[in-house]
């Protein structure tokens, strides 16, 4: 029984090795097989590229190659716009090697996967707004970046890491305000003036803090609770003294494509 096992463990080792013109084993060192791997990325072929890097890992587990092979797998994977295999691709590498020399690239990688993870064809076709979906990739993409930046400040990728965080949070503020309009249009004002403050609380510095205090007032209003709208409107004028919003909060006075 030892011995079938070991056989078929052969059997399955070796059909990883096999290359796509004969169907023998790939014996060309470890360098020649990502060179050529290489090139297949660079000339956009991602599943053949993504299929000898996963070759030259098998072969050589334990060269630096190897390492290098689990980095580029990813990128060929986010490239092909494939964002779950690139995303387990990345989070596999950066478990196995947390301390490797590339790390901080491994983490920006991943920041740019799930910062580009709805892009797909039809929110390109739709020129969906980020701040209209599901803000779950945005966190993930901003808890990536925020490692990035915190764990490798020097890093040449972190001032690109920076700059997207803060194009995240202002996206992710908006968002909120998106859900807080909406509760005005099903006339839930309550849960609109909350959703409203907890933007304010959640992302102080970000410009939707304007129009979260418009829907504060116009909410306020609607309820009856004419102190706490005299509050908000007061705090507008102080902090936003040319806003629009101060004539009319009105949940019509923003074009809902406009972000800030």
């Amino acid at each position: 029984m030892l011995v079938l096992v070991s056989l078929a463990g052969c059997s399955t080792l070796t059909s990883w090795f096999e290359s796509d013109k004969g169907g023998k084993i790939d014996q060309r060192p470890a360098e020649e097989i990502y060179a050529e791997a290489k090139e297949l990325l660079e000339s956009s072929s991602y599943d053949r590229a993504v299929k000898l890097f996963e070759q030259l890992e098998a072969k050589y587990p334990y060269g630096r190659y190897a390492q290098q092979a689990q980095l580029e797998i990813a990128y060929a994977w986010y490239k092909a716009q494939d964002p779950a295999q690139a995303l387990a691709a990345i989070e596999r590498f950066i478990k196995l090697h947390p301390n490797h020399p590339n790390v901080d690239y491994a983490y920006y990688l991943k920041g740019l996967i799930t910062f580009n993870e709805d892009q797909g064809f039809m929110g390109l076709v739709g020129q969906q707004d980020l701040t209209e979906r599901d803000p779950k990739a945005a966190l993930s993409s901003f808890d990536a970046f925020k490692e990035l930046v915190t764990r490798f400040p020097d890093s040449k990728y972190a001032e690109d890491g920076r700059v997207r965080m803060g194009y995240l949070v202002n996206a992710l503020a908006q968002h909120e305000i998106h859900v807080a309009r909406y509760y005005q249009k099903r006339n839930a004002q309550l849960a609109a003036a909350n959703r409203a403050q907890a933007t304010i609380k959640n992302y102080p510095n970000s410009p939707a803090v304007e129009e979260a205090l418009a829907i504060m007032i116009n909410s306020y209003d609607q309820l009856g609770m004419k102190d706490l709208a005299a509050d908000s409107r007061r705090v507008l004028a102080l902090n936003f003294p040319k806003s629009r919003y101060i004539a009319d909060a009105s949940p019509a006075a923003r074009p809902w494509w406009k972000i800030w």
